[in-house]
């Protein structure tokens, strides 16, 4: 029964994401998807462990927006990673009252590329849809508390 309600979670979570990168790419174009090859381009030329493969779900790149079909990547400098946080919570003044989880690899390469990474708030309540970016030391300024939960597996 667990394994169920976890799974289910896990699903309802996975279309928020896609629904929050939909509104953002058809709100922003600046807002890149990269797939699957990109994505492990991108983080070749970033320098970026195969165990951050999930810590970033989208990416900024000045002077490109998500309706080109090639996008040079020479200024791999430039790469803004995008970490979002999804919720359909209402909010009046996003990201004010937002409950999120983050992982160790999100903080942690967070922490590697300061202001080359942003944690991207999303809002999709239909009276509050909005977006904030927000960088690790400006997210680190607005924590109200903040707490460890280990998530564990058990051997079979």
């Amino acid at each position: 029964m667990g394994r169920e309600h976890s799974y289910t979670i896990t699903l309802d979570n996975n279309n928020s994401e896609k629904e929050a990168i939909q509104f953002l790419i058809n709100s922003d174009k600046n807002f890149i998807n990269p797939d699957k090859e990109s994505r492990k381009l991108i983080m070749e030329l970033l320098g970026i462990e195969k165990k951050f493969s999930r810590a970033f779900d989208l990416v900024l790149i000045p002077g490109y927006t998500n309706i080109e079909k090639v996008i040079d990547l020479n200024q791999s400098s430039e790469v803004i990673l995008v970490e979002l946080k999804t919720t359909k919570k209402k909010l009046e003044n996003n990201p004010q009252g937002f409950f999120f989880g983050a992982t160790e690899n999100e903080f942690d390469l967070a922490r590697k590329f300061e202001d080359k990474f942003r944690f991207c708030f999303v809002s999709l309540h239909p009276e509050s849809k909005s977006y904030k970016l927000l960088t690790l030391k400006e997210l680190n300024a607005i924590i109200k508390t903040k707490r460890v939960q280990y998530q564990i597996n058990l051997k079979n």
